[in-house]
């Protein structure tokens, strides 16, 4: 006698199917890839306010990072969060804030950074050049992705990145030196220091969101030309 399985009625699916689409983003959030939301300028014009993008959680795992590419990190006690937290949501609000969390797609947290790497481990990187140029190893950057550079003028005293020159810098082993794109606005390494390649959460690989501003975040040619630095030291802060 054949056996007869009755199908599930669709009420009785769809909440089923709900568990496992839920399941399935909350492991892809974890482990694998994960939406973040752009709260400020300090990106721009690469990355505009409230553009939504897919990070790359493993990809370090396989590769260092490198030169041009724009990550997400966790900041340490240096890094005063770029956008103030609005005021507390009502109870509601804390529910769907809860769920976008869950599935990685609400507001990042107020220590979460996404910035451009400009040095990797034993590059020297300094500004300026006679021109007003960011040098790595000594070689001119031309940055057709800098909008609104920072003014040509003596750093000073405090935490604020107000001027385009800095001092020279030897990266550390471990660490990147990174910078925002919109350099007259972007809190980065320049007063907040080397960022430790632990604190890296992923590499952000497309603009998933809105649907007119979507596209791929490649790596410019930019740094083509930079030489390798005497100082390369490229362990990259994972234990190996």
């Amino acid at each position: 006698m054949r056996d007869k399985r009755r199908a599930m009625p669709w009420w009785q699916e769809l909440p089923l199917l709900l568990v496992i689409a839920l399941c399935l983003a909350i492991l892809l959030r974890t482990f694998f890839v994960q939406a973040f939301y752009i709260p400020s300028g300090s990106m721009e014009d690469t990355l505009q306010v409230g553009d939504k993008v897919l990070v790359n959680k493993i990809v370090y795992d396989f590769w260092k990072p490198e030169r041009g590419e724009i990550v997400v990190f966790r900041g340490d006690g240096k890094w005063a969060p770029e956008v103030v937290k609005s005021e507390e949501p009502g109870f509601f609000g804390r529910i769907g804030r809860g769920f976008g969390d869950l599935v990685g797609v609400s507001e990042p947290g107020e220590k979460d950074f996404i910035k451009r790497i400009i040095g990797i481990p034993g590059d020297v990187v300094a500004c300026c050049d006679a021109e007003g140029r960011v040098t790595v190893n000594g070689f001119p950057l031309n940055e057709p992705y800098v909008k609104n550079n920072s003014l040509l003028e003596d750093p000073q005293p405090g935490r604020e990145c107000r001027s385009r020159k800095f001092a020279k810098v030897i990266v550390q082993p471990g660490h990147v030196f990174v910078m925002g794109d919109h350099r007259a606005v972007s809190q980065d390494s320049r007063c907040n220091g080397q960022v430790p390649i632990k604190s890296i959460i992923g590499r952000a690989g497309v603009i998933a969101l809105p649907v007119g501003r979507w596209g791929s975040l490649t790596v410019p040619d930019t740094f083509d030309g930079v030489p390798v630095a005497w100082a390369r030291n490229r362990e990259d802060g994972r234990g190996l």
